[in-house]
């Protein structure tokens, strides 16, 4: 079937990195794309301005573009951070602030698709402690997200550039998502599967699609080695893709790659322009 028969988002906390927050909707409509996510895009505070969070609205909007992910507050990203909601003290204390403010703002756009990072492991402090706390903040999470009709996605990160977030294999991560549902009784957790993520924690892919692409909410890839665009690295994505769809999957294929050392727009050559949304 190959990349034509999948539909791709862009990450614009990713790529079109080089425009203005404001001006990367537009950009990425003008590459063709119809739809866009966000890591949560105020790193520095969880409860931006209603004029901020207006603005950044309107640009999606005027764009024409949908929004299908966006994150929860976690801290510095791209950055030391990994995630707040585990992290006791000030910054759990901010995720718990942005919960509605993020729902709220996914639902004004109609995103369905809301990523809860689940942070570091911190010197000092009890994992066992870290977990009951983050179990906490992602049953407020997922209440929030059914309030707004979405979903909370849970995401592995990779051992080798995240060494202190214990949610690094798919597993994992699944085993979250079990806990969630069963804490809140909701069935609305999901896992997130980045494909560049498990590669690079040296997980069998196709095992992994093959075992949980039915509890698969959103994927994301870039290839390995380099994280860059497909066709960067030796990861068969295409293959990998192909098999999602086959096993069921139909939703959105998340583009979080780095463009290199080029304009963002210029990084899309490897896709087909009917497959951009």
């Amino acid at each position: 079937m190959g990349f034509s028969e999948q539909r791709f988002d862009v990450n614009l906390s990713i790529l079109f990195t080089e425009l203005p927050l404001l001006e990367r909707p537009a950009a990425a409509a003008a590459a063709g794309f119809k739809a866009v996510e966000l890591w949560w895009p105020w790193v520095e505070t969880p409860t931006p301005e209603r004029s901020e969070l207006d603005a950044l609205k309107q640009a999606i909007e005027d764009a024409g573009v949908r929004l299908v992910g966006l994150n929860f507050y976690a801290g510095q990203l791209p950055g030391p951070d990994r995630g707040a909601l585990s992290i006791p003290g000030e910054e759990s204390e901010k995720f718990r602030a942005n919960v509605d403010v993020a729902a709220d703002f996914a639902q004004s756009l109609g995103c369905t698709a809301l990523n809860a990072l689940y942070g570091n492991r911190v010197d000092g402090v009890d994992p066992a402690a870290q977990d009951e706390l983050a179990l906490e903040n992602l049953a407020l999470a997922a209440r929030a997200a059914h309030r707004v009709g979405a979903v909370l996605l849970i995401e592995a990160l990779n051992a080798p550039e995240s060494p202190r977030c214990p949610i690094v294999s798919a597993p994992k991560a699944v085993k979250i998502v079990d806990k969630v549902n069963e804490a809140t009784g909701l069935g609305n957790a999901k896992f997130l599967m980045d494909l560049y993520h498990l590669s690079m924690n040296g997980e069998d892919l196709p095992q992994a699609i093959a075992a949980y692409a039915d509890r698969t909410a959103h994927v994301q890839i870039a290839d390995n080695p380099g994280r860059g665009a497909p066709g960067s690295g030796s990861l068969p994505l295409e293959d990998l893709l192909d098999q999602l769809r086959k096993a069921g999957y139909e939703g959105w294929i998340g583009l979080e790659y780095k463009p290199g050392d080029r304009p963002s727009h210029e990084s899309f050559d490897w896709l087909p322009a009917g497959a951009r949304g």
